[in-house]
């Protein structure tokens, strides 16, 4: 397939697109390392939140992938970011693993904010009742991301952070602020990084969820959005995009294939 617009610069979804847990998809280390010598910028955007950007980072490189630490942008970094302009003393439902990345963060009572990431071992009744409580007494609500699901292994799905946060909402009665992908700002970090703010049409958005990472603000900052077949894809996840995507291949590495033959 042909491009609109000549790509200078792709926005790499992780989980999902590159790798499921610690395996990496078929052919994905070699693609990312042929899409480099094409010349164009590559940023990783992710929404995980189970660990933190050094430990994600460490995992990738394990795997056998290119990258520089630079080139990570997480939902994480973004809620800390998100934290200290409001001055937040938050309660974190995070993952132990995540938790080092908040070490400078005052996190003393009372809260006056509540951040929820994916934390399968925060997010039951004890832990979202406390959440309730704090965001009862006046707190704010962060939601690192909205996300309903995501891959837990080639065959199955499990539950994202998305629908406990959806719960907060609706017992607190207050709306979350949403700082990861498809924030628009979330984008907009990423392509400042790379030079290219002024030219969103000239980069391409790369992820397996039509809705959390080619909607929202990839959509609305006119980013080429390409789906991969991977990961949380599901039959039919094409025709859920609100604008038609530019572009649907069965992996990451087809998709580099496919534009740099």
């Amino acid at each position: 397939m042909s491009v609109k617009t000549k790509l200078k610069g792709i926005l790499l979804d992780i989980s999902g697109t590159l790798h499921i847990n610690y395996t990496p998809l078929p052919n994905a280390v070699a693609a990312l390392a042929k899409l480099r010598t094409t010349g164009v910028k590559i940023r990783f955007v992710t929404n995980s939140t189970k660990l933190t950007d050094e430990l994600l980072f460490t995992k990738l490189i394990d795997m056998g992938f290119e990258l520089d630490r630079t080139e990570i942008f997480s939902s994480l970094s973004a809620a800390k970011q998100e934290i200290k302009r409001r001055n937040y003393r938050p309660l974190l439902l995070l993952e132990d693993d995540a938790l080092p990345q908040f070490s400078d963060i005052d996190q003393s009572e009372p809260h006056n904010a509540v951040v929820v990431g994916l934390a399968p071992s925060r997010l039951d009744y004890k832990h979202m009742n406390r959440a309730f409580q704090v965001l009862r007494s006046g707190a704010e609500l962060v939601g690192i991301h909205r996300a309903r699901y995501f891959a837990s292994s080639e065959r199955e799905l499990s539950l994202g952070p998305g629908p406990f946060v959806t719960a907060l909402e609706a017992a607190s009665d207050k709306q979350a602020h949403l700082v990861g992908k498809p924030a628009k700002a979330f984008y907009q970090l990423a392509l400042a990084d790379m030079g290219l703010l002024d030219e969103p049409e000239a980069v391409a958005m790369v992820g397996d969820d039509v809705l959390a990472d080619l909607g929202g603000g990839a959509q609305d900052l006119g980013l080429q959005r390409f789906l991969v077949r991977t990961g949380k894809y599901r039959s039919g996840d094409e025709h859920k995009a609100e604008v038609p995507l530019d572009g649907a291949f069965d992996s990451f590495a087809a998709m580099v294939h496919d534009l740099y033959p």
